[in-house]
């Protein structure tokens, strides 16, 4: 069995360490491992892994200031695993450049589903291919982004011009956390007031349109206090 992608693990608790670094060997990953910041800096430009786990709390820096200072000359996926569980931690978190964010204690699966998106969403980046085949499938939702088509169990389904931007900002980075204040910058431009409202009624819309029952989505996920989510593409 060949071995998959080469994952740097920067955490300073041996135990969570050694789980984490024990159950990707398992699943077939080359695992590097280091506790402190100043390590992780000198191991990724030297091994050049392709997944960063990142933890927020290391002896010798704040995680976010090591992520912040990685920014600069990277664009390597960096999932977050922390402790920290509250809104302002995440929202900190992915602002600073972090591509996903865990909070600590974690299921290996959602750990490894993580990690697989972050691998296929930077594939793409890197050969520019942002959307294969310019289209995208998750269960039975599928979009068209050349015809500005979506199609949800076989029928049309019509979307605003907005509607429809916000379902392919998400699509492009399915299976990644989108912050309120990105997807507003993106959507509305730089200088739209940061006001949530009008992003949440258009959400409130989209689910309407696509999901079976809105209250208990299947493909757009609320991320409380933090943004949106689009269900992995199959």
């Amino acid at each position: 069995m060949s071995t998959k992608a080469c994952i740097l693990i920067v955490e300073d608790e041996p135990i969570i360490c050694n789980f984490i670094a024990t159950t990707l060997s398992a699943n077939n990953y080359k695992v590097i491992q280091c506790n402190t910041g100043k390590e992780a800096i000198a191991l990724i430009p030297s091994h050049c892994p392709e997944v960063v786990l990142l933890d927020l709390g290391l002896p010798d820096m704040d995680g976010l200031n090591l992520l912040k200072e990685v920014r600069q000359w990277t664009g390597i996926p960096i999932i977050v695993i922390s402790e920290r569980d509250d809104e302002k931690s995440k929202v900190l978190a992915l602002d600073s450049g972090a591509d996903d964010y865990i909070t600590k204690p974690f299921g290996t699966s959602e750990l490894l589903a993580r990690i697989r998106t972050a691998i296929r969403h930077n594939t793409r980046l890197e050969t520019g291919h942002t959307f294969p085949l310019n289209t995208f499938k998750a269960k039975d939702l599928f979009i068209d982004f050349n015809k500005h088509m979506v199609n949800v169990n076989g029928e049309d389904v019509h979307l605003t011009q907005i509607e429809f931007k916000l379902v392919s900002l998400l699509a492009q980075s399915a299976g990644k956390v989108l912050t309120y204040d990105y997807i507003i910058t993106k959507i509305w431009g730089p200088f739209a007031v940061k006001d949530n409202q009008i992003l949440r009624v258009n959400m409130a819309n989209i689910r309407r349109k696509l999901e079976k029952n809105p209250v208990d989505p299947e493909y757009i996920f609320t991320e409380i206090g933090v943004g949106y989510r689009m269900l992995e593409d199959d």
